[in-house]
């Protein structure tokens, strides 16, 4: 597919096109050179991926603090592969800056698939437990020698950053319930184990489907140990209401670690839409859902109708 053009979404964003690829993959892999080039319509916010003809992907980082993800996922991924039960990304080079581009930059295995649209898969049971047992086999993996994850950070330091989204999506969003949803979250207890590794980024974009079961979980960028309740985010962007319990379920999960999953979820989600509301509407309107599905559960009323936004107390826009 060919890539929507969308505006900058962050002020130090670097510019790439197929051209620049083309001209990296010449200069340093001759032997794909003469491969084709095409931008893929990616929602992620951190690299610009290319396919590289029918089996590969060339990923650049965006901004500057995409780069260590470039040897993260370099060391980890072939490491945490034989554990898991679907496929996810092989490294197959790493790229050095050229051609006025500033960063190191990756070509991986290219895997088949489709996104799932939030909270809209049908039949969603049979991912919710394909899904738990990516995440289950993923926590079991040795944690020895892993690196932090990208948000291996307690809940109680995004306070005031996640207070802040707040503040900006005042007229946008139910600020009062997102307030008192964050709130109920900081009370949890603390993980009480050893941390274990963590995708830390399961969003609808980085989760593929075939024939609506799970076949590959890709962007590993974020990979690293932390909290297990950081892999539960998924509840609220992909499932609805009987297919989250499914999910938990399947996960065997105590109230404080849901509840602890809930407040990812939820900083996550207010962040995101803060930053990318008018500027990546595919991540603004899956922050939407993942609030919508957020509220209406702190509501009491799972799996219900989200209202449309219109300021203080008339809930969160769906997408």
């Amino acid at each position: 597919m060919g890539a929507v053009r969308r505006p900058r979404m962050h002020a130090d964003e670097v510019a790439t096109d197929p051209d620049l690829v083309r001209r990296l993959v010449a200069g340093q892999f001759p032997e794909w050179s003469g491969l084709p080039v095409e931008p893929v319509d990616s929602a992620g916010t951190v690299n610009a991926v290319y396919r590289l003809g029918d089996t590969m992907a060339v990923r650049l980082p965006r901004i500057e603090g995409g780069v260590k993800d470039v040897e993260t996922e370099a060391r980890w991924l072939p490491a945490l592969a034989p554990a898991l039960p679907v496929a996810i990304p092989a490294p197959l080079a790493k790229g050095r800056p050229a051609e006025g581009y500033p960063y190191p930059w990756s070509v991986h295995s290219w895997l088949p698939g489709a996104n799932p649209s939030p909270g809209q898969v049908a039949g969603a049971d049979p991912l919710a437990r394909d899904l738990a047992g990516f995440i289950t086999a993923l926590h079991r993996v040795d944690p020895a020698g892993g690196p932090p994850c990208y948000r291996s950070e307690p809940l109680t330091a995004r306070d005031a950053a996640t207070r802040a989204a707040i503040g900006t999506l005042r007229g946008d969003i139910d600020t009062g319930a997102a307030t008192a949803g964050w709130e109920a979250a900081l009370g949890a207890p603390s993980w009480p184990g050893p941390s274990v590794w963590v995708h830390a980024d399961l969003s609808p974009g980085n989760v593929l489907l075939d024939a609506g079961r799970l076949s590959a979980v890709i962007d590993f960028g974020c990979v690293g140990l932390g909290d297990p309740a950081v892999d539960l985010i998924a509840a609220w962007s992909l499932f609805p209401a009987p297919a989250r319990t499914v999910f938990r379920t399947a996960l065997d999960v105590d109230d404080a670690t849901w509840l602890r999953a809930r407040g990812w979820a939820l900083s996550i989600a207010l962040s995101e839409l803060a930053y990318y509301r008018a500027t990546h509407p595919v991540m603004a309107a899956t922050a939407r859902h993942v609030l919508a599905e957020l509220l209406m559960d702190a509501a009491g009323h799972p799996g219900g109708e989200a209202r449309a936004a219109g300021g203080d107390g008339s809930g969160c826009a769906s997408r």
